[in-house]
Formats: C-alpha cells, structure tokens, sequence
C-alpha cells in the first residue's frame, strides 16, 4: 500500500478534504520507524500504511487516517506524544494516546495488562469514538500478518481478538470486520480445521451456486413485475459462523446448508416489506426465523428484515432485506455516524446508535478492578439480545436471560432499588423471570423496599449487578459501624473503663496506623466485620502499664470464679477450623452446603456473627466472593475432631424387605451414627431415602457412602449439602 493510493481513496469519498496532515504523518512515520523491520523482514512502515487504508475502507476523516499512520510511534519509536501533538495538534495526539498501550507501567500478570489496555481503550473511547476504530483497524492488519510470529504467541493474539475485538466489532456494527477477524482467528487458534473446512466449503458451494442463482433469477423477475428496484446478491457465509454452528448445535457438515444467504438492496422502506411479501408467496417462510430489525433495530444502529425460506429444492435459504442507507450503516457500523464535515468526535447522548457505548463507559467508571471490569466486558459482548417494551412503547435492549430486575435498574437506580415486583404484558409475573422479544413490561415499587443478595444470582446486566453491590457494601458498612461500636463499648465497659474516654478521636488515631485503616468509620466496621477483636483493639487502647494491671485483676476474679464452680469436663471447640491472623472469633458453618473435614472451604466474614464457613463450590459463596472484603483465609484444623452431621439421599431401585436394614448395617460398619432417616416409597415400589449422617470427616462420609453402593439394589447414592 502506498500513500498515493490512500489520498486517492479519501478524495473519492471526500473530494474536499485538506490531506497535508495526512502527508506530514506520513513523513513523520517514514522517519520515526526508519530501519525498523517487522518479523516478517518487511518494512515497519508498511503496517501503519495497511492500518490507514483500512481506516479509509471505513470513509473516516483525516485526523483518524493520520492517526492510523502515527499509532505507534510512541510505543515503538523514540517519539514522544508531546512532539505528536506539537506537530498535529491534540485531536490527532489524543486519538494516538487512546490506542498506544500501557507498556512503560510493569503490571504483575499478562492478564493484569491486557485488562489495563482494554481500560484504558475504552476510557479513551469514551472521549473520542474513533480511538476504537483505530486499534480495531490495528489489529485486523496485525492478523492479516500473524503467520511469521511462533506459535505460542500467535494463538495469544488469535485468541484476544475472539475473545475481544472481533466482539467490538460485531456490538460496533462493522460486520465485515468482524466476520474477518473471526475467521483470521480460527485458522490461527485451529489450523486443521479451518484448512478442512475450507476445503469442504468451496466444494459444496460450487455444488448450489446454481440453485442459489435460480433463486436470484426468480426474485428479480418477480420484483421487476411489481416494480421494485433491488440489487440481488448471494453472500458466502464466513468459516467462523459455520464452525461455530456446527460445534454448538453438534451438526456435521453435510447438516449446514445455509452456507450462503441472499441479499436484497432496494430504495425505500416501502419496498423491503413489498420483497418480503413477494418472497414469503414464493417460498414457506419457516416463522421462527423471521426477525424485524428494521421495526426493533439492534443496539448499535443495525436495520434489516431477516427471514429464512424453503428454496425450490428443500433446503433452508436465508434473505436479509434492507435499504441502501441499512445497507451502509450495516457495512460501516458505528464509522456511518462519523460525519466528518461536522467535525464530530464525542457521543451525542440522544443517539439511540452509542447506547450500548454509553452503557460500557458507565462500567468502566463504577468498576475499579480492571479485572473485573474486562470479565463483565467479556460477558456482555458474547450475549444475545431481547428487545422488550416500557409501557410507553420505548424499546430497551437487554442480554439473553435478563429479568424485571435488569429492567427496573435500566429505567433508573431508584427503581431497581425500590422495586417490589413486575407485570410482563399486564400479568404479575415473578421477579427472576427470564424477559422474551416483544414484552412490555411494567415495574411495581414501594418506598420502603431493599434488594435482596438473592437478586446477584438472577440478574444478568453489570449495571444491575454493580448497583445491588454497591447498596450491599454501603448497608453492611454502616450496620458494621454500628456494631463495631457496640462490640468496642461492651468490651471497655467489662474492663471497667469509660468508652466515652477510650473512643475520643485523638485515642483512635493512634490505633488507626496499626491496622492500617484511614478513619474511625473504618476502625468500627472492622470490628463490626469480625476482622479485629474486640479484645485486642481495646488493649492497644490502654497504656501497657494500665492494661497489665486489668488483666492481672481480671485473671484474679477468674480463678475465684473456677474455685466457685464444679469441675467440668473439658470440651475441646468443634468448629475445628483455624482462621489465619485472627483468634477468638465465632465460627459457624453454613447450613447451605454444611462443609465437613476434607471439603474444600471458604470463610466470609458476616455482621455480628463472626465467621461463615462455605464449601468451596457453595452456590451462595460465588455469589459472596463478589465482595472481596469479607473473605478471609480459613483451612481444617486437623487436631481437632468433631461430629459433623450430612445429609445424603439414597436412592432404591426395587424395594425389598430387609433392605433398609442392609443399609443401616452398611453405614454402622464404617462406624458412622445415623442421627435422623426418612423412608418414602412410590407406588412404582422404588425407594427415595434420605439419612442424616453423624461424621468426622470426609473420608468417613466417603466410606459409608462406598458401602451403601455395595448393598444390592441400591441405584444412587448422592450428598445433599443443604438440609
């Protein structure tokens, strides 16, 4: 690609633009990368020229032209973006900034940085739309040209932009992008398969040309009868899709058979409902393919009527139908709104086209961890899309499975937080229904209404998830606060002291540094948490000399109250569980999933009642590994043993006297106590049973529930974790 070629293309689609900045980025780009050469051996200029062309592919303006030129001259080059913007001004240097990565900050883990480049895109895009097409544009040429890198980094690179940026450029609109980056990928990520089926394809679409050109030859005579102009193309379906498809729908290839759809372009809005008319009496529509995006247009700006037909010959064939303006913006994506006559480069908040760019500039400002933050970005680009109602008739997009919560948080964050239940085309419907095409919905609310934790495990937008978050941790911190003060005042009162003494501001400041906390706010809630002792704070509070003499005096009435009491005989705890840094804590195991010695554990710290014990792959302890805060390293304390009661269900397929006395039998044989049974027999005669187990450990629950197998007629047996 040579610069000539670029100015010729932007003159085409726009003759007056002033194309010096474009020449200058050139000369500063051929003289900052001078001598550098790509793996390839080729010249390092040759990729930023690439770039460019595709930028002018998209019809963008100069300054992001110039951009694609000079995107990494401050990563690669010993051009600083200062010097950039002295010589192009700060739209051009701000567009450069957004896309050069973070590679003078060390972060500890691949991950970390690609979590902080993706950030720091999207923070820049927020400024500036076409940051992204930029580095969009960027890394289409750098998988054009992957083959010279070793493999280990090629399948990286390959897998990101699955993963990421062929994504953006689906929500973005740019199909054809998307669709090539997609394809690019695969043939790194599964070479094999891709090679397959390439081969495969070719063959078979050469097999139905004819039948997709019989087709196309039917619809244009018949369009010209009823006098509608259209352009009627067939369009090849790239690998990735027919992959994908045969990978999750677990079809062969000889099942696919919409290996190339049908196009038509006509010129008025009129004319796509009069083609579709005229194709559903030529050919069986199959109905729940036919999909109205020009009536309910996708999130980013896309319009056209989809529809698949039985052709002349039994086989499916997809059509999609739009106008020539449909047609561009489903070409060009998010690129078709950049009116570069208007010098256009922020985000009209009244443009329905940036709603899902706005919703991701929200996430990037309410999640701190950058981690977290390219999860929920990962989530959400590989969600379908519903299309539901208000009850004024908007139309609101929302992830596949979202319910009337996602919905209520969407209107506003006062809704979500207040709301009661939902009606779903004027029926009361419950909160963790999962919201279909076409719903009209309508949230109840009353004033005195919270959100529930319950509501993290059904809601499936971040704003959603983020807003009931964040109200958690600010309800639980100030309960904690409140306690924590409690719990400090009850343990000075017991020594005798004056809390009003021991708690004045200058007495805390002293203790704050030692925990490593900022204020007295954060003090009281970590007491209130579980994460100090209350014992402890308060002998930090006391000068060494003062709390030697309380401790002499209250190990004094201590042994005048044993000499008072009979003899007992000591219980040793039966938590059994050590907590790491913290003693004299309670300890409470969850009734949930009821961990026993040798489950993998987790602890979270709750409000007042110390710590909960988890199982590892406890549903409800994902759900609270949400706040990271309340975590805390907990693992078995192997001198310790106590009886731990399981539940376990037992399942029979034939009952047959003596048979439940085997079982017990069974289970007495490994020394195990059974504390509870329940017996129910069908009127098939099979048995469902359940027991309540007494045992120490895992291996014991393993080892009586290995001899519960052995019994003749027994089909299953299976641990309950909550009873």
């Amino acid at each position: 690609m040579r610069i000539e070629a670029i100015l010729d293309r932007i003159h085409e689609y726009n003759p007056q633009a002033d194309v010096d900045p474009l020449m200058r980025a050139y000369v500063f780009a051929a003289k900052a990368h001078k001598g550098q050469e790509r793996i390839s051996g080729e010249p390092y200029l040759s990729h930023p020229l690439q770039v460019s062309a595709i930028l002018t592919e998209l019809r963008m303006d100069i300054a992001t032209v110039a951009a694609g030129l000079l995107h990494d001259c401050v990563e690669d080059t010993h051009a600083t973006l200062e010097e950039i913007q002295g010589h192009f001004g700060g739209e051009i240097a701000a567009l450069v900034d957004g896309v050069t990565k973070l590679s003078r900050i060390p972060f500890s883990t691949r991950e970390e940085a690609q979590a902080e480049n993706i950030r720091k895109m999207v923070l820049a895009m927020s400024k500036d739309i076409r940051v992204i097409l930029v580095k969009l544009s960027d890394r289409l040429h750098n998988m054009r040209t992957l083959d010279p890198l070793p493999e280990n980094k090629r399948q990286l690179v390959a897998r990101e932009t699955l993963d990421i940026y062929a994504p953006l450029a689906h929500r973005l609109g740019i199909y054809w992008m998307k669709a090539e980056l997609e394809d690019l990928a695969l043939r790194s990520l599964d070479s094999e398969a891709y090679q397959d089926l390439a081969g495969r394809i070719a063959r078979k679409r050469q097999e139905r040309q004819g039948d997709i050109s019989d087709v196309i030859s039917l619809l244009e005579r018949k369009l010209a009868e009823v006098d509608i102009k259209a352009q009627i193309t067939g369009r090849p379906k790239h690998f990735y899709s027919i992959y994908k498809k045969m990978r999750d729908q677990k079809k062969e290839f000889d099942e696919i058979y919409d290996l190339t759809a049908v196009r038509v372009i006509t010129d008025s809005l009129k004319d796509c409902y009069g083609t579709l008319g005229v194709i559903h009496t030529l050919w069986k529509p199959i109905s729940q393919r036919f999909k109205d995006f020009i009536a309910v247009p996708k999130s980013n700006g896309y319009q056209s009527l989809h529809t698949t037909v039985i052709g002349p010959k039994g086989d499916p064939i997809e059509i999609q139908i739009r106008t020539w303006e449909m047609h561009r913006v489903a070409e060009e994506g998010i690129a078709a709104h950049w009116k570069y006559k208007e010098g256009r480069s922020s985000i009209d908040p009244t443009d329905q086209s940036f709603v899902w760019l706005r919703q991701i500039m929200e996430w990037q400002r309410e999640l701190k961890d950058s981690k977290e933050f390219l999860h929920t970005l990962k989530v959400d680009l590989f969600t379908d899309e519903v299309y539901v109602f208000t009850p004024r008739g908007d139309v609101k997009p929302f992830p596949k499975g979202a319910t009337p919560i996602d919905f209520a948080f969407a209107v506003h964050t006062d809704v979500g937080l207040r709301c009661v239940g939902a009606k779903v085309n004027g029926r009361l419907i419950p909160l963790r229904t999962e919201l279909q095409n076409g719903d009209i919905v309508e949230i109840l609310t009353s004033p005195s209404h919270t959100p529930s934790r319950d509501w993290l495990k059904i809601v499936k937008t971040p704003r959603a998830r983020g807003k009931i978050r964040q109200w958690i941790k600010n309800e639980e911190g100030s309960r904690s606060i409140s306690l924590g003060r409690d719990m400090l005042e009850k343990e000075i009162r017991r020594l005798g002291k004056s809390p009003n003494q021991l708690l004045k501001p200058e007495t805390l400041v002293s203790i704050l540094g030692r925990y490593g906390l900022g204020t007295e706010e954060e003090f009281f809630a970590a007491v209130g948490y579980g994460k100090v002792s209350p014992r402890q704070a308060v002998a930090k509070l006391l000068p060494p000399e003062e709390l030697q003499a309380l401790t002499e005096a209250e190990e004094t009435r201590e042994k005048e109250r044993k000499t008072d009491r009979k003899p007992v005989r000591p219980r040793p705890p039966d938590e059994g569980v050590r907590i790491r840094g913290i003693d004299d804590i309670l300890i409470r195991f969850s009734k949930c999933c009821n961990p026993v010695p040798g489950d993998e554990i987790i602890g979270f710290i709750t409000r007042g009642r110390g710590v909960s014990i988890h199982t590892a792959d406890c549903p409800n302890a994902v759900s609270l590994m949400a706040d990271p805060e309340r975590q805390i390293a907990v693992n078995w304390d192997g001198q310790r043993k106590g009886a731990h009661q399981v539940k376990i269900r037992v399942e029979i397929g034939k009952d047959r006297p003596g048979v439940l006395a085997e079982i017990s039998a069974a289970i007495s044989a490994t020394n195990t106590n059974i504390a509870q049974a329940e017996i129910r027999v069908t009127e098939e005669r099979t048995g469902l049973n359940t027991f309540v187990l007494e045992v120490s450990d895992l291996r014991q629950l393993q080892a009586a529930m290995q001899a519960i197998e052995k019994v003749d007629g027994v089909v299953g047996v299976e641990r309950v974790k909550s009873f």
